[in-house]
């Protein structure tokens, strides 16, 4: 295997890490605090809803959201390392 073909393995298996880390916080967020665990957060309240209802209606959209740019400061990092950036 050639150097190139190392270096791109590298960063696709490092990147598939950064995915399934992610993808398993978001659905630990979506569906652990929205399901699973909405009687233990129901017994606090955000802003006068149970927390167990606002992590289903907002809370997931917003982990959603702050994941997104997480990967793409992940990603920038990832490309400067193996040097794909654009830069």
């Amino acid at each position: 295997m050639s150097e190139k073909q190392k270096k791109a393995t590298a960063y696709w298996k490092e990147n598939l890490r950064y995915l399934v880390i992610l993808l398993f916080i978001w659905f630990l967020v979506s569906y652990g605090a929205g399901i699973l665990f909405k009687d233990e957060l129901n017994t606090i309240r955000l802003g006068g809803f149970k927390l167990g209802f606002w992590f289903v209606q907002q809370g997931a959209i917003y982990v959603f959201v702050i994941l997104i740019f997480v990967y793409v400061r992940l990603m920038n990092k990832l490309d400067k390392k193996y040097g794909y950036n654009e830069d």
